[in-house]
């Protein structure tokens, strides 16, 4: 390990900074204060002056500020290590990445590597990266808990690791720089509740997640069920697929196939939760396909998702949509922190992002957004310029 990021890390430590293990489930959206309890992570922070980089900040996306307080003199490889890259939202993700590290000049080097969905490439990808002399390291770490140990030996040989979204676990500040996320057990909570209140609270709920086991829709499920517990009205399918999340591979062609199996097992469904948008036009689909009235149903922002709603809403009045931001752009706040670490640099900028409801359908302040000219992929909340947004898709 670099002496000038041992002592940052060692400085985290011995300031008394309360660290977020398993920061995976308290990670989350929060729709407003008196919806949930606040996290554990919003007060988990010291003060002290050693403290460069304290963990656990929360905040909003306005607190971020500009790579180059960050960047430093010295030359810098950095990489993104995603744990799976096959669709779009993982695409853009990528892309806000490299370009916010193409801002730094003294950045020599931006590496990608996608592990497809299989932890031991995962761990592979992260060594190759520390062989390739990366210094900074972020990373979508799917693989949660398993990547730990490969986790903490890049951050003993030197380099500045920040995974985003699904945190592994362990303990932020000591075994990486911390993990940046969205508050996912509110965003859970928060979703369910707007999709319970359009049920009228009573129904069945469906909540759609991402690959089997990954510990980010295990916290939003976790979020979903909290607020299940508090309507007694509602009938959780989930609990009758193994009590977690229905795996969807988060991608549009599998969650067809997995809503359409739903919908011939348990006949009807009046309301789904899910952790993306960009996945969930395939469920409308299979209803479509199955003739099935389309229920209340919550994501994250995606194009297509919101047109979908302005092409049914007129034939379907059951059907109501809200999203919460994608926030790919936590990868920008994710490779400040990095920058910071290894440059032995200040950064307070938050690593759990505070989220409320951005589309409601129900909201004439809030309606959904569709942007005929975008690609349906495109994901309005990213931060790339529509120019970008059309590159990257067209």
């Amino acid at each position: 390990m670099s002496r000038k990021l041992r002592l940052l890390l060692t400085a985290v430590f011995a300031s008394g900074a309360l660290v977020l293990a398993g920061c995976a489930a308290d990670a989350g959206d929060t729709a407003s204060e008196d919806t949930a309890p606040t996290t554990s992570g919003e007060e988990e922070t010291a003060t002290t002056e050693e403290n460069l980089i304290p963990v656990g900040i929360s905040g909003l996306q306005g607190d971020i500020v500009d790579i180059s307080e960050f960047c430093g003199d010295e030359p810098i490889k950095v990489g993104f290590a995603d744990g799976f890259g096959g669709n779009s939202w993982r695409a853009t993700t990528r892309a806000i990445f490299e370009a916010e590290a193409a801002k730094c000049p003294n950045i020599t080097e931006i590496l990608y590597t996608d592990a497809q969905a299989d932890t031991q490439k995962a761990i592979a990808d992260i060594n190759s990266m520390v062989a390739q002399g990366v210094n900074v390291i972020v990373s979508f770490t799917d693989g949660g808990e398993a990547l730990l140990p490969t986790i903490r030996e890049a951050t003993n040989a030197g380099v500045a690791f920040v995974p985003i979204i699904a945190c592994p676990g362990g303990e932020p500040g000591i075994d990486y720089v911390d993990c940046v996320s969205e508050n996912v057990d509110t965003y859970g909570y928060g979703l369910a509740n707007w999709t319970i209140g359009q049920m009228g609270g009573e129904g069945n709920l469906v909540m759609l997640g991402g690959q089997a086991g990954n510990p980010y829709s295990t916290a939003v499920y976790n979020g979903a069920k909290r607020a299940v517990e508090e309507n007694p009205g509602v009938t959780f399918l989930n609990l009758e697929l193994g009590d977690t999340f229905v795996d969807t591979g988060w991608e549009p062609g599998k969650t067809k196939q997995v809503v359409a199996g739903l919908l011939t097992q348990f006949g009807e469904i009046d309301g789904i939760v899910a952790d993306y948008g960009g996945g969930s036009v395939g469920g409308i689909e299979a209803f479509l396909d199955a003739g099935v009235a389309l229920p209340p149903w919550s994501a994250n922002d995606s194009n297509q998702f919101a047109c979908l709603w302005y092409e049914y809403k007129d034939t379907q009045p059951s059907y109501q949509v809200a999203t919460m931001s994608s926030r790919n752009w936590v990868a920008v706040p994710a490779l400040h922190k990095g920058l910071a670490a290894y440059n032995g640099l200040a950064n307070n900028e938050p690593s759990i992002y505070n989220l409320e409801i951005i589309e409601d359908s129900t909201d004439p302040n809030k309606q959904p957004v569709c942007e005929t000219d975008l690609p349906n992929d495109a994901i309005l909340s990213s931060g790339l310029s529509v120019e970008q947004l059309q590159a990257l898709f067209n």
